[in-house]
């Protein structure tokens, strides 16, 4: 994935929609769920702007604030990369040579200032990159830890989004997370292990890893950046452009190897609900707590449900409920495992999707029906991935996607009428690996509805289980429960059938 430009962050912050940020009808909604009253205004992590007392009064517009200047320091360190390319590649290239052979002392002295503007830290601060001879220069530099202008802005502009992240996340500033955060925007991986020791030991692993989830992507990104290794830096360049890596941020290496781990061709079988699962479904209605209770019960070692509904107004149409991820195991005989997760993130042709296709098929569900995808974790992430398959998209009249807990934001459907609602709890770490956290200043599609707030969950993987989802519609957010309801309201009717399917990868 090449990374691009962010883009102009007046318009992305008038209509910002971000995970985490309140927002107007048709935009990410947060109840008034403080998290921590009355937090004092804390010093900002190395490289980034202290909010002084009147920001500490108007903490949304710091936060804009400091998101803006993020934006413009990620584009000026985008722009300083593709400077460093250019101007690498005319320097090494063959019309240059020929223009050497003919004028000499002019391709003296020009060669001369480039590698001045390339090199000097007036310059581009061993900024060559790109092309053999570039690639061999960066290298270089990353081995000897020379900072090119291009990665200092880019770690000053991660620097900033994690001081706006701590803006609206008051545990971001406590001092052992602090010590984390400065840690790894100042580079210094000895301290860092150090201080992420001290926290683990204070917090435990699952909240410490709670506490630093907002900006976990930030935080791997500021690590493959400032390491020497220079295979990984893909991954925190995409990050810094706003995309989904496609490498991983340790080892550089590249998402295509999960299809070698992932190779499966997908299976459909007929299954027959367990007492428990059968019980549920017997009170199965169209209503999102109760599509989230039907799947908590189908769990996740390979069932998923197919649902087929006479409407209220005489049509027949079909809802398809997808599990996440099992946990027990690297991979397993089912594609809801976390090799399939990572490859859900990366591509939308999966095992676990080629698998949903076939039971489709095999449930002969008719050509042009109308089909609601609703999906937790991994399960929305292949409601997606279904959703932005051209063939399953012509084949049937996708009308709604329904996530729980996914990292979709990188996701399109084909269909660009197909309704998608994301419903993600703050507290989740899940729905930040699309890379699009709290502080991140990238807009999600206009058409899209993103319910957003903090319950009492709080730790990973508790605020990730379904449980968790169910338990907030069904108290103090009875109103997004109410909006989603109205959003799939062509889906009430008559249960006609519901029929589990086991998945398996081969």
């Amino acid at each position: 994935m090449t990374p691009q430009a962010t883009g102009n962050p007046t318009r992305q912050l008038s209509e910002g929609q971000r995970k985490h940020t309140p927002g107007p009808h048709g935009t990410p909604e947060t109840p008034g769920t403080p998290e921590t009253p009355g937090t004092p205004e804390p010093p900002g992590p190395a490289g980034a702007p202290h909010a002084g007392p009147a920001g500490a009064a108007a903490g949304r517009t710091d936060t804009e604030l400091l998101i803006a200047a993020s934006v413009l320091l990620a584009d000026a360190a985008l722009a300083a990369k593709r400077a460093g390319a250019d101007l690498t590649g005319a320097l090494t290239g063959g019309r240059f040579a020929l223009q050497a052979l003919r004028r000499p002392a002019w391709a003296l002295g020009t060669a001369l200032s480039c590698v001045r503007a390339l090199t000097g830290p007036a310059g581009l601060g061993f900024g060559a990159n790109g092309g053999v001879v570039g690639e061999l220069a960066r290298i270089a530099g990353n081995v000897t830890r020379r900072r090119p202008a291009a990665v200092a802005m880019a770690v000053d502009a991660f620097a900033l989004r994690i001081e706006a992240a701590t803006v609206t996340h008051p545990n971001l500033d406590s001092p052992h997370a602090r010590r984390l955060t400065g840690a790894l925007v100042a580079g210094d991986r000895l301290e860092a292990v150090r201080a992420l020791h001290a926290l683990v030991e204070r917090l435990g692993v699952t909240r410490a890893l709670t506490t630093v989830s907002p900006v976990i992507m930030e935080l791997l990104a500021l690590t493959g950046l400032l390491d020497e290794n220079p295979v990984n830096d893909d991954f925190s360049w995409v990050t810094l452009a706003g995309g989904v890596p496609t490498t991983d941020p340790f080892l550089g290496l590249p998402s295509s190897l999960l299809k070698y781990l992932n190779p499966g061709p997908g299976r459909a079988e007929r299954a027959e609900p367990d007492p428990i699962l059968a019980k549920v479904l017997g009170g199965s209605r169209n209503d999102i707590v109760s599509y989230i209770n039907d799947i908590g019960a189908l769990g996740n070692h390979g069932l998923v449900l197919l649902r087929r509904v006479a409407c209220a107004d005489g049509a027949e149409r079909h809802v398809l409920l997808l599990p996440g991820t099992s946990f027990a195991l690297l991979s397993n005989s089912t594609p809801q495992d976390l090799v399939g997760a990572f490859d859900g993130c990366l591509r939308t042709d999966t095992t676990y999707t080629r698998a949903a296709k076939k039971l489709l098929h095999r449930a002969g569900v008719p050509a042009g029906s109308e089909l609601m995808l609703v999906g937790h974790s991994l399960g929305g992430l292949t409601a997606m991935n279904l959703a932005a398959d051209a063939d399953v998209a012509s084949e049937y009249r996708i009308t709604h996607v329904v996530t729980l807990g996914s990292p979709i934001d990188n996701k399109r459907p084909a269909d660009h009428t197909t309704r998608v609602v994301s419903l993600v709890n703050k507290h989740d770490v899940i729905p930040m690996l699309d890379g699009r956290g709290p502080a991140s200043p990238h807009d999600i599609p206009d058409g899209w509805v993103e319910l957003s707030w903090l319950d009492e969950s709080y730790d990973y993987p508790l605020s990730h289980a379904p449980q968790a989802y169910s338990d907030s519609l069904r108290g103090e957010l009875a109103h997004h429960r109410e909006r989603v309801n109205g959003l799939i309201r062509r889906y009430d009717g008559e249960i006609t059938a519901n029929q589990p399917y086991m998945l398996r990868d081969k």
